[in-house]
């Protein structure tokens, strides 16, 4: 064969894969926590890493979080969430609505008007789906509060009792139905059929 018409060969590009991306709260999540306990459940999930664990910038923790993300190429991917990462999340997509998420699992999100946070977030239906986590007796946000949250980003609701902040203190280390609800999500997308067209 002429060398001059050989055909170009150009490579397949990469296939979308979803990866679940772990958004941790104040003090990011100790070993026994269980988003790092999610993390080892979960094959290819990534962690958001923040400069300042200690320092609750919701600016700099939103970009952080959207710069995970992005990094991840296409997705759809999911965004499991607790506490001011719930904030910084729901903040990112907010502010960069062409990341590629689609759903987000938001476990007993923090009082935004602690950290005059609430309106700088969302007030109207999120783009993702969701799913609002809280307990009764959080000290960082009531249930109600976290319900009317949900109310007004179009979130899926689920209360968990005396589930105090859902952490370790609370006696959440493994956490099944974050698991459970991460892998399901998961699944779902990477089933899509319009994932697998030419």
């Amino acid at each position: 064969m002429n060398p001059l018409h050989t055909p170009l060969v150009r490579p397949a590009p990469a296939a979308a894969r979803p990866r679940l991306v772990i958004a941790p709260g104040l003090h990011g999540s100790g070993a026994v926590h269980w988003q790092s306990w999610l993390h080892g459940q979960v094959a290819g999930s990534v962690r958001v890493e923040q400069d300042a664990w200690s320092t609750p910038d919701l600016d700099a923790w939103s970009e952080r979080v959207a710069d995970t993300v992005a990094a991840l190429g296409p997705g759809p991917h999911v965004v499991v969430a607790h506490s001011f990462g719930c904030l910084a999340t729901v903040r990112a997509l907010a502010r960069r609505p062409s990341l590629d998420v689609a759903q987000l699992l938001l476990v007993a999100p923090a009082e935004p008007n602690r950290f005059g946070a609430a309106p700088a977030l969302p007030q109207s239906r999120l783009a993702a789906g969701s799913c609002v986590v809280a307990s009764d007796d959080d000290p960082w946000m009531s249930a109600t509060q976290a319900h009317a949250w949900a109310l007004r980003w179009g979130s899926d609701w689920i209360n968990l009792g005396n589930a105090g902040h859902v952490n370790v203190d609370s006696g959440y280390g493994p956490f099944p139905l974050a698991r459970e609800w991460a892998t399901g999500a998961l699944d779902r997308l990477a089933a899509r059929p319009w994932r697998h067209a030419a």
